[in-house]
Formats: C-alpha cells, sequence, structure tokens
C-alpha cells in the first residue's frame, strides 16, 4: 500500500514529488516511459513566462506569476541553468498596438513588474538585427529561461533522495476506488494507494474521465522546433515574441540557456498524442513566420529540428486540485500547456501540500536539501578545471568534443540519484550529443561508459528504451547465418 502515487514523470509530476519529498510516506511516480522528462517537459521552448498574457483570474495566471518568482531560486538550489534576459512581443502591423496595449494591460492586473510598451527605435536599440519593419513592441524584462529537462531531472533527484521511488515503464491503463484505497492498473500490475495524482500530460484527460462526473477533452498540441548551432555569436539576446494568436503565443525566435537560438514552436491539433514527428510544412510554416521577426534566417546553422505535444484542454485553463465527483484521495494537475514550465514550481508546492495535508502526512525530519549540481566542465575556469582533475581523472578525458562534456560528467550522470541509464539520458543530463555533430563523434564512447557502470552488454544499451538498441549482434553471427 502507498501513500501517494503520482502519474506522470514531466516537470509537474517531478515538482509535485520534490515537495512531497518533505513529507513522511510511501510515494512514487510512475511514468510509462524510461526516463523522466520524456514528454512535454522535453521538447518545449525552455521560457519562463513572466505571466503577462495569461488571461487575468485564471489559474493559469496566478501560477504562471508565482511559479515564475519562484523559479531562480529553484534552480540555485538544484545549480540547473536558469537566465533571465527579457522578452519583447513585436509589432508589425498597425492593429498590432491594439493587441500590445490589451497585453500591457493584463500584465498590470496580474501584477507582473517592469512591463512597458516601447517604439521601434528603443526595440531596435535593444535588438538591433530584428526586422526594421518593426513598430511597436511590449517590453517584458522578468522573462526567464531554463533548461526544461535539466530542471526536471534535477526535481526528481531531489525526490529520488528522499524516499520517493521511481517506478518507469509503468504506463497506467485504469484506476479504480475499491474499500476506501484507489488501485492503479498498470502495464506491469495493479498497485494500491491511498491517494492518486494524475499528471499524465495528453493522456491525463483518459484517466480523469475513468472517475470525474465533469468530463475533460485534452487535445494534443504538437510544436516543431528548429535548433541552431551555438558555435555562432547569438543574434538577439532576449526572447522575440509576435503578436500572439488563439493558438498559442505563436513563433518565437529565443535564445537558450546554453547559447543556441530557437525557433518555433508550430501549433497542431493532431490525434496522436506519441506523434512527435517533424514535417515539412511545419517547418516551411515555421521558417515563413520567423523571417517577420529575423528576415535574415538561414537554414546553415540548424543542427537538429524536433517536436514536442503539449496538453491543450478545451477549456483553456489548468484544472488542478481534488477531481470533481470522485472518491477521495483523487487529485490532478491536467490540462498543464504553456505556462506550464514556468507555473511548475507553484504547482508542486501547492498541489503537494495539498495531497499531504489531505491524508494528514507529518513533515520528514530527516528532509534532505538538493543537491545542486556540479557545474559543468565546458563552464569551468582553467583553475577549476584543473582541481577538478585532481579531484577526479576522469575530467582529463573529453568524451564530447561539441559541447566539452568529460568521462566524469558522463558517469556522475549514471550514477545520480534517478541516473541515466541510455544515451538520449546522458544526453540530457550532460548535454552529450546535444552539439553540432548530434552524437556522431561520442556515441560509441558514451555507451561503452553506460556498459561499464551498468554491468550490461552493448547490444542491451539501447538510444532511448527498450526497441531503441544501437547494437543488433556481432558481424560474424550474421556471417554465419
Amino acid at each position: 500500500m502507498f501513500d501517494i502515487l503520482i502519474i506522470g514523470a514531466g516537470v509537474t509530476g517531478c515538482s509535485i514529488a520534490k515537495r512531497l519529498g518533505q513529507y513522511k510516506g510511501k510515494m512514487a511516480v510512475l511514468d510509462l516511459a524510461d526516463d523522466v522528462s520524456q514528454g512535454a517537459s522535453k521538447a518545449n521552448s525552455g521560457i519562463v513566462h513572466a505571466g503577462y498574457d495569461a488571461k487575468p483570474g485564471t489559474q493559469k495566471a496566478r501560477l504562471n506569476v508565482k511559479g515564475a518568482g519562484m523559479m531562480k531560486d529553484l534552480c540555485e538550489s538544484l545549480g540547473v541553468p536558469y537566465g533571465q534576459p527579457g522578452a519583447l512581443v513585436l509589432g508589425f502591423h498597425e492593429e498590432d498596438r491594439q493587441t500590445l496595449e490589451a497585453l500591457y494591460q493584463s500584465s498590470l492586473i496580474n501584477e507582473v513588474p517592469g512591463c512597458r510598451l516601447i517604439d521601434r527605435d528603443e526595440v531596435l536599440r535593444l535588438e538591433p538585427n530584428v526586422n526594421k519593419d518593426v513598430l511597436c513592441a511590449l517590453d517584458v524584462p522578468t522573462s526567464g529561461l531554463v533548461s526544461p529537462y535539466e530542471l526536471t531531472h534535477a526535481l526528481a533527484d531531489s525526490a529520488k533522495e528522499n524516499g520517493v521511488d521511481f517506478l518507469l515503464n509503468h504506463e497506467v491503463k485504469a484506476l479504480e476506488y475499491q474499500d476506501g484505497a484507489w488501485l492503479v492498473h498498470t502495464s506491469k500490475g495493479v498497485l494500491k494507494t491511498r491517494a492518486v495524482i494524475n499528471c499524465a500530460g495528453t493522456f491525463a484527460g483518459v484517466l480523469h474521465n475513468q472517475i470525474s462526473t465533469r468530463k475533460v477533452k485534452i487535445i494534443p498540441r504538437r510544436g516543431q522546433y528548429y535548433l541552431l548551432d551555438r558555435m555562432q555569436p547569438l543574434l538577439f539576446t532576449r526572447t522575440l515574441f509576435q503578436v500572439p494568436t488563439k493558438m498559442g503565443k505563436g513563433v518565437l525566435v529565443s535564445p537558450t540557456t546554453h547559447g543556441n537560438l530557437l525557433l518555433g514552436p508550430t501549433a497542431e491539433d493532431i490525434e496522436d498524442g506519441f506523434d512527435t514527428a517533424t514535417t515539412a510544412e511545419g517547418l516551411d510554416d515555421i521558417l515563413d513566420k520567423v523571417r517577420l521577426t529575423y528576415p535574415e534566417v538561414s537554414l546553415r546553422q540548424v543542427i537538429t529540428t524536433f517536436s514536442g505535444i503539449r496538453a491543450h484542454e478545451t477549456g483553456g485553463d489548468f484544472i488542478i486540485g481534488a477531481v470533481e465527483g470522485a472518491p477521495e484521495g483523487a487529485f490532478e494537475a491536467i490540462g498543464i500547456e504553456s505556462p506550464g514550465l514556468s507555473a511548475a514550481p507553484a504547482i508542486g508546492e501547492e498541489l503537494g501540500d495539498w495531497v499531504a495535508y489531505s491524508l494528514g502526512l507529518e513533515k520528514n525530519p530527516n528532509h534532505i536539501p538538493p543537491t545542486p549540481l556540479p557545474k559543468p566542465f565546458s563552464a569551468m575556469s582553467e583553475k577549476e578545471r584543473r582541481a577538478a582533475y585532481e579531484n577526479d581523472p576522469d575530467y582529463g578525458r573529453i568524451v564530447c568534443r561539441c559541447e566539452q562534456v568529460t568521462e566524469a560528467e558522463i558517469r556522475q550522470a549514471i550514477r545520480r540519484p534517478q541516473g541515466a541509464r541510455t544515451l538520449d539520458g546522458v544526453k540530457r543530463r550532460t548535454r552529450a550529443g546535444m552539439g553540432r555533430c548530434q552524437s556522431g563523434f561520442c556515441s560509441t564512447r558514451v555507451m561503452q561508459i553506460l556498459s561499464e557502470e551498468l554491468g550490461l552488454p552493448l547490444d542491451m544499451i539501447t538510444k532511448s528504451g527498450q526497441g531503441s538498441e544501437l547494437i543488433v549482434g556481432q558481424i560474424g553471427e550474421k556471417n554465419d547465418e
């Protein structure tokens, strides 16, 4: 019998898990994937939205502003990259002025500090490479940037250090209330718990509708992106939005916390919540729209394209708290689309405390504060590199040339509380494979290190879980056939 089972190991589920680590109890996070941060949390813009555009009075608005205000301190405690370069919402047509004025008024109601309307000359002073046809903009100085997958992994580590277990490759099929407890039917059997928290992203609506009197509809909304090489100097320092539409915040041009430039996303309502393909049509659409902000955009610096799926609930707001009409012990955080990343710290704090209070859980006197992630070798000074090598000679071996990732960092990533088990797991924890060659150089060495650390043969090392093995046999075996 568990006290709490959290369904979904994205940034929302892991934020809740970290908070619940402050309480005594038997808890676990379930996810159908082989690692945490395998859904929307690994494939989004990484922007900590300030909250100027959220509809006043909604859960989105309140939790966006609160969560964004918590993000800097949270990232510092976890050792996760964070920056606050600000953002501009650009207007290119006279009718855009009215929309920007409305956004400015929303920023005042939502108590977002520092927003102001600026004219063309100031836009070009702040960002000289913006399209010279710009007319005006909303300046949002508190807009931030975070690495979403690194944040999620660090949250999971903190939760794991405090006794929260992670049951991966457990697809939740159904929820059932029986004899005062919840039965969670998974692909690996039935688990029993006092309370369940549904944070299942695009699939949360299915579980919600099994147990709630209030039916919801969640639409998978795909967003495709281009990622540009960070070896070139950044042309823009701020996140650059265009005037938003009913489908979302629109196509953006934004730096990342690691110095790349990100272009996108699209906003495509699709049927399959697993369909993270990129398409020629979608990528062409991004380029067409990006040229309004950045006319000189070129594909020469593109190192990869990718897409993510966000969970759009047709009511338009977050649904957080006790499940309406369900027996006691059922909680949820669903419809968590943008600005869900920004709101995650606040959702984790509030919903975690709510569930703990409802079960009468006591505070954990042995709670361990987060252990900040070590400074990356690529960001160290020569003195720091020398000291790191003297402490661990594996710092003297570069495995990923593009991102300057050492063998020591890869081994540390595997040994973390909720450590890497795949090439992609190493990549998201260390950036090995995220550079210009996209793991063309380092993948074989990373596989060898995974094999050594996990005690597995090379043909059992995968890219991203079962079915993605990179070695399928020996040449001699094939010849014998």
